[in-house]
């Protein structure tokens, strides 16, 4: 797999040992020791990190159901660590001790990591720990290949010869990740707390390997192991490149794997790339060969020059056909046509540079092209996409063709630009419909994406890189002007139901403590009116535990009771002793509600008169105050008394939409599992489509405020009306997961399938 860069360099097999002999399980006995220290310290270490790292994620849980799921994963962890550990070194010792005696060799055309296990598990479209346990082996081999290299080789010639590489090496990052994921298996816990893990294990275990591999070396050269070897090895960006007639990532015609196929940093992840073409291979009557095998005469397998060079005829003919001008119905169906027919057209294209009939291609350049477009069948399927938007990112499926034969790492790597960029797209997308997009600014900005691709792609992987840039600062304009928007829609939101909760709030307090009186006609005016919006300001400026709010409702208590009449001298003298406090507390709380001076001093008149005949003093005609006279005092809006109806019968309201909601139903359950962020499509009947985000949760009265892609208020709801929209199928959820992620599930879980063909060869007559 690797090799030296100059002669002197270059290791001699000849010097292999017989691997029954006593030095060698002698030597293989240190290695284990060593790796055993080594690997059970780091493991430990990794594990009590495990512990931290799920006691801070649970302690800033957004809600209490998450904060239990880490709670429970640290609880399965705890019990389960030590048999995980245990099964993990005893993997790799039993690795080590195997070396002694090397298998025989196995045919190459199956990729020696597809198991049953591997494909169950892809099956059940956990893709996540086959990207995990990728990228960690990747990136670890690449930063360790001299060490490496220089461990790969002692051993080789312990094992008498028999080649170890990276991928068999029982101390390298390949074999030491997949011992641990079979460890792994022991924990019952989800994926989420299983990804937690894998990271603390590259950050403790696999990170450490620099130490392991130099004490391995230094214990073989001790040994007289190879003592001359240099370490240092061809670097993949250096190699020359293969015969003509081979790719990059290709394979050549005798079925071996092209020279420039793979680098050292584990560019193409064997997990899922292998696993994706056993379950092509599987499905094809022609397992092996490559596309049109089967009916076509054999010839010499297109270079990636020529396939490019088809695909880019094939390009221009769909650019220079110009845009789509706007989606209809019939155009998804169309384009799922011609998405399917691309194989067959990419064949007649490769005859005609040829000159001679459709040619075929290798197995794993009809892997790719297959890949692809199962890709883009999804995208035209997928509901989270609406029409007008599945039908432009549909076109790109040319261009991203391409790229992945120029660049294989398209399909794993989620850091990807082509992937980045096409998630990005199809995120924009995704809130897009036609009402929050009046001014066409996200449909033209998709569209000359889409249009620059089909322009100006060829061979310049770049364009990714320079596009997503490009999008991403018209995401973080527009998101800035969305997010200003949305805070105001939501603070506008807050002070209307702080007023309404304070209107319903005073009303409860004087109607309480009115109770069954029976007030006059303008005492009770005051307090329905007048007072009642003191006590609404106070609460707002205040709050239900100052002291103003608190003398506010002493003056109610108070007020009702300067309405008894006095029946004996001690009563009529306490009266009053209480008018001076009530004509204070009244000037002050008429003045907070902005009460004229001069309607503050009739008010205040008519009340003098009203208590001088409560004390039983002679009034004269003039003085008499009449009821119509008192009403006419007090016309001001917001009397409590309707308040308190609507509450009642929004209250009632309320509660027959809660006995029609079952609340152990699946809707109810996912409403309230929503978090502000999540993104939702509406189809209510009259109305056109809308795609709106929950943005804000009600603490008060428990309401779903939901808002467009620019910020602006589309609706808000109940969890009750949600859920009975969503029973209804007049609301659902959109994925929140990216589209390539749920693309690449799609597909794998399509393939394992029973009875479920590959893509046909579609060739073309």
């Amino acid at each position: 797999m690797n090799e030296a860069t100059d002669t002197p360099r270059v290791v001699s097999l000849s010097q292999r040992m017989d691997p029954a002999s006593e030095r060698v399980g002698e030597l293989l006995s240190a290695v284990r020791n060593i790796a055993g220290k080594h690997l059970q310290q780091w493991t430990g270490n990794a594990f009590e990190h495990v512990d931290d790292a799920l006691f801070d994620l649970a302690e800033k849980a957004e809600n209490n159901a998450t904060q239990m799921h880490y709670f429970d994963g640290m609880r399965e962890v705890r019990k389960r660590r030590p048999s995980v550990e245990r099964n993990f070194l005893g993997a790799v010792s039993r690795s080590i001790a195997e070396l002694a005696h090397p298998p025989k060799a196995e045919p190459t055309n199956v990729p020696a990591s597809l198991g049953g296990v591997e494909l169950s598990l892809v099956a059940d479209n956990e893709l996540e720990e086959s990207l995990a346990i990728t990228s960690m082996i990747g990136k670890n081999e690449s930063r360790l290949s001299r060490d490496l290299f220089s461990v790969n080789q002692r051993l080789s010639v312990i094992c008498g010869g028999h080649k170890v590489d990276d991928a068999g090496n029982p101390v390298g990052p390949a074999v030491l990740a997949q011992a641990f994921r079979q460890a792994l298996h022991e924990l019952s816990a989800d994926m989420r707390v299983k990804l937690i893990i894998y990271k603390l294990f590259d950050r403790y275990v696999l990170s450490c390997l620099e130490e392991l591999y130099q004490d391995i070396n230094t214990e073989l050269v001790r040994a007289g192991v190879l003592p001359q070897l240099r370490h240092e090895i061809m670097r993949g960006g250096n190699a020359k490149p293969g015969p003509a007639g081979t790719q990059a990532g290709g394979v050549d015609p005798a079925g071996g794997v092209a020279s420039g196929n793979v680098d050292e940093a584990g560019d193409i992840p064997s997990d899922l790339l292998q696993t994706l073409h056993a379950l092509f291979s599987a499905r094809r009557p022609h397992a092996g060969v490559g596309l049109g095998a089967a009916n076509l005469p054999s010839g010499p397998l297109p270079s990636a020059n020529e396939l490019l060079g088809a695909l880019s005829v094939l390009q221009s003919q769909i650019a220079s056909a110009g845009p789509l001008p706007h989606a209809q119905p019939d155009d998804a169906a169309e384009l799922s046509r011609e998405v399917l027919q691309l194989k067959g057209q990419l064949l007649t294209q490769l005859g005609a540079l040829r000159g001679e009939k459709p040619s075929h291609v290798a197995t794993i350049d009809e892997d790719t092209i297959d890949l692809v477009g199962m890709l883009f069948e999804f995208i035209l399927e997928d509901r989270n996409l609406p029409a007008a938007m599945q039908v432009m990112l549909a076109r790109l499926q040319i261009p991203y063709l391409k790229a992945a034969i120029l660049d294989r790492k398209l399909f794993a790597h989620r850091q990807h630009p082509a992937r980045r960029l096409l998630d990005c797209l199809a995120e924009q997308a995704k809130s897009w419909s036609q009402e929050s997009d009046r001014d066409q600014r996200l449909h033209d900005k998709v569209k000359w994406i889409v249009d620059q691709l089909l322009h100006d792609f060829d061979d310049d992987m770049g364009i990714f890189d320079r596009l997503l840039v490009d999008l991403q600062q018209f995401q973080d304009a527009n998101k800035r002007r969305s997010e200003l928007a949305e805070q105001r829609v939501a603070e506008s939101t807050r002070g209307r139901e702080k007023l309404e909760q304070a209107r319903r709030r005073a009303a409860r307090e004087i109607l309480d403590r009115i109770g069954e009186n029976k007030l006059p006609p303008l005492v009770h005016g005051v307090l329905a009116r007048a007072w009642a919006n003191h006590l609404v300001l106070t609460l707002l400026r205040e709050g239900e535990d100052s002291p103003a709010f608190k003398s506010a409702l002493r003056f109610i208590d108070e007020f009702i009771a300067s309405t008894r009449t006095p029946h004996d001298v001690q009563s009529q003298q306490t009266l009053r002793q209480m008018l001076p406090g009530i004509e204070r507390a009244l000037r002050q709380g008429l003045a907070n509600v902005a009460f004229q001076e001069q309607d503050v001093e009739r008010l205040l008149a008519q009340l003098h008169t009203y208590y001088r005949q409560q004390l039983g003093e002679t009034l004269g005609p003039a003085e008499v105050v009449t009821v119509e006279e008192d009403a006419a005092m007090l016309a001001i809006p917001d009397n409590i008394q309707p308040i308190i109806e609507s509450r009642n019968s929004q209250q009632e309201e309320l509660e027959e939409e809660v006995a029609e909601v079952p609340l152990d139903s699946p809707e109810w359950h996912q409403v309230l599992a929503l978090q502000p962020g999540t993104w939702l499509e509406f189809c209510l009947p009259d109305e056109a489509m809308t795609r709106a985000k929950l943005s804000w949760i009600s603490p008060m009265s428990g309401r779903y405020l939901f808002v467009n892609r620019r910020g602006l208020k589309v609706a808000d709801y109940s969890p009750q009306e949600l859920t009975g929209l969503m029973t209804d199928g007049q609301a659902r959820v959109l994925a929140a997961n990216a589209l390539f992620d749920r693309a690449m599930s799609a597909i794998v879980g399509k393939l394992s399938q029973p009875d479920n063909p590959a893509p046909a060869d579609n060739p073309a007559e």
